[in-house]
């Protein structure tokens, strides 16, 4: 699904038109973006869908596939999410 079956399905389901629509959605991914970006252990948790959170990795050694020389990687931070139980439930069945 792609962000404009998203706003299509969205847009029906509320009766809104697809612009009011795509703007209330931009204001959601955009505040759980910020919220992520902002503080350094940052949770956003929808109940019943699941919680997205920052995770460090450390710094490592890595691999240039072309050459195969070793290449430091430096550590960094990256969005991660967790689904929620009604989601993995819905999944796997």
């Amino acid at each position: 699904m792609t962000k404009a079956d998203l706003v299509e399905k969205v847009a029906t389901q509320v009766n809104l038109t697809k612009k009011d629509t795509e703007v209330v959605i931009d204001t959601i991914f955009d505040s759980i973006s910020q919220a992520l970006a902002l503080a350094n252990d940052a949770k956003v948790e929808l109940r019943g869908f699941g919680s997205f959170r920052v995770r460090r990795r450390r710094a490592r050694q890595g691999r240039n596939p072309q050459t195969g020389k070793p290449v430091q990687v430096p550590a960094k931070r990256v969005p991660y999410f967790k689904p929620g139980k009604e989601l993995k439930a819905l999944v796997d069945s």
